[in-house]
């Protein structure tokens, strides 16, 4: 990258040249240094039919046309305030609804992963519960999708660098999931601890052991008991759901009791 600025441009003269600041800025030109294509892709998430899931678009334009590719677009420079509202603008567009979490995770840039050019962008992953989602398909695809994540992949041929990027995204939430109460995000409004558990095994690839977990969850303190049952197996389940304005509770330990299915 040429960091040099152009010398046909007053912004490059010393800094003398100007009366203050503002004139500095008020004369300055940031196509001076070059810019790479900065946009925010989001990893979104969601647990059903026993599998973790991915929320993927199929691309109507060239580069990577009609192939499948994660949820993002580039920055939009007269709305979004910050990534986040970047991240948050196209997680909506796609679903419909607010996530009730998301985090940045992670930023590449380099000259290879867009065919176009010098391109960065900023990582993000959401979880969704899938309950009451409507995918709208949105400018730029032809469709979209949940697909399972199998092996720390899914089946389709992703775009870009976006296979890379997935298996970094959920190598990050299973890490932050062996010692926070982020599954709670993935649940239905009412759920039995059973369900609960087994979203976190569904996510970590691992059984648990019940009673080391419901003590760990009643410990965290981020669930209430509804007046509701529900018949399971076996017998007769309480119904929980999530407190109100609750946050994300780290554990002072990784979760234990952890095997391999």
């Amino acid at each position: 990258m040429n960091n040099s600025p152009m010398t046909n441009h007053p912004s490059s003269t010393t800094e003398t040249h100007y009366n203050s600041e503002a004139d500095f800025l008020d004369h300055y030109n940031p196509k001076i240094f070059d810019r790479p294509s900065t946009s925010v892709d989001t990893v979104i998430f969601t647990v059903f039919d026993q599998q973790l899931q991915v929320l993927l678009v199929k691309r109507a334009n060239y580069p990577f046309k009609n192939q499948w590719a994660l949820v993002g677009g580039f920055i939009d420079l007269e709305n979004d305030e910050t990534l986040e509202d970047t991240a948050k603008r196209k997680l909506e567009e796609k679903t419909g609804v607010k996530t009730p979490y998301l985090e940045q995770c992670f930023t590449i840039g380099n000259k290879q992963r867009d065919p176009r050019g010098w391109s960065v962008t900023t990582v993000y992953f959401a979880l969704l519960p899938h309950q009451n989602i409507k995918l709208a398909i949105g400018k730029g695809a032809n469709e979209i999708k949940w697909s399972s994540i199998i092996n720390n992949q899914v089946k389709e041929l992703l775009a870009f660098d976006h296979s890379k990027i997935l298996r970094q995204a959920i190598e990050r939430l299973r890490n932050k999931v062996l010692y926070t109460s982020l599954p709670s995000y993935l649940m239905a409004e009412k759920f039995t601890l059973g369900d609960l558990q087994k979203v976190y095994e569904i996510i970590l690839d691992h059984s648990l052991e019940t009673k080391s977990f419901r003590r760990r969850i009643a410990k965290a303190d981020i669930l209430e008991e509804t007046t509701e049952m529900r018949q399971d197996a076996k017998r007769p389940a309480k119904l929980y759901r999530l407190k109100n304005d609750v946050n994300t509770y780290f554990f002072l330990r990784t979760i234990e009791g952890a095997v391999n299915t």
